[in-house]
């Protein structure tokens, strides 16, 4: 359904990702790794149509996104890392605002706007300004724009932030249902016990670059290690993080021993 061919970004000369593919199947949940800087919200913004690449291609459906990008716009559903929402604006007034900028009608944006408000235990607070709201209200609000017009194609960038665990337990829930619905799914996460729980498939990236892309439990056997986040430290090399924690308290303690 998404593929993502050979696709370079470049900042002043120097590569933010290089030649990077994958494809994100219908039915499928596809999680997307790597540590920070790796170049995942560089491919995240050329996926979303907000950076061109420099070179290489992103197709959905068999047609380059670029060819109609308002049609292709209108299939994606974006949660994004951070909540960048109009404060003085309420829950339901937030989402009646998105669905008019999809072109729904009043009573379809109702009916949507208030179903999912209540499902996502935001009733008492539709009315409410969203600057009151807290980060996982913020977050719910965001999941609920993105899923208003029962997009094809969903892009969850750290999901869970913020959320309480019935939300979370929620939301993993859904990622299933609307797996099985046809729809294609991003899941980008650096809470590793979750994308090995809810991903049918893995794509690590680090320094720009695809490291490996298969489901979680083959790149546990084929690493010989017991879970996803020791491949995830073997793959971009972590750095020992015990040890410099070590350092840290022995940088803490200059003077005061």
């Amino acid at each position: 359904m998404l593929d993502l061919k050979h696709l370079y970004k470049y900042f002043r000369g120097i590569p933010a990702i290089e030649d990077v593919s994958f494809s994100v199947a219908a039915g499928e949940v596809v999680g997307f790794l790597g540590p920070n800087g790796a170049g995942k919200s560089t491919t995240v913004k050329i996926i979303t149509g907000v950076l061109r690449p420099d070179a290489g291609r992103v197709f959905f459906e068999g047609r380059d996104i670029r060819d109609d990008m308002v049609a292709f716009r209108g299939v994606i559903g974006y949660v994004p890392e951070e909540a960048h929402l109009y404060g003085y604006m309420s829950g339901l007034e937030y989402l009646q605002l998105v669905g008019r900028l999809r072109g729904f009608s009043e009573a379809l944006i109702e009916a949507k706007a208030t179903g999912l408000l209540k499902l996502l235990h935001l009733e008492s607070s539709q009315h409410s300004p969203i600057s009151t709201y807290s980060k996982g209200m913020r977050q719910r609000v965001l999941i609920a724009a993105a899923l208003l017009h029962d997009p094809r194609l969903l892009i969850f960038d750290e999901p869970l932030s913020g959320l309480d665990v019935i939300s979370a337990r929620l939301l993993k829930d859904l990622l299933d249902l609307l797996a099985a619905q046809g729809k294609a799914v991003l899941y980008i996460s650096h809470v590793l016990e979750v994308v090995e729980q809810v991903c049918n498939r893995v794509v690590v990236i680090a320094s720009g670059r695809v490291l490996a892309d298969a489901p979680p439990s083959e790149l546990t056997q084929l690493m010989s290690l017991p879970n996803l986040e020791s491949v995830f430290a073997q793959l971009v090399r972590q750095q020992d993080t015990l040890a410099v924690a070590r350092q840290v308290v022995e940088v803490m303690r200059i003077g005061h021993a």
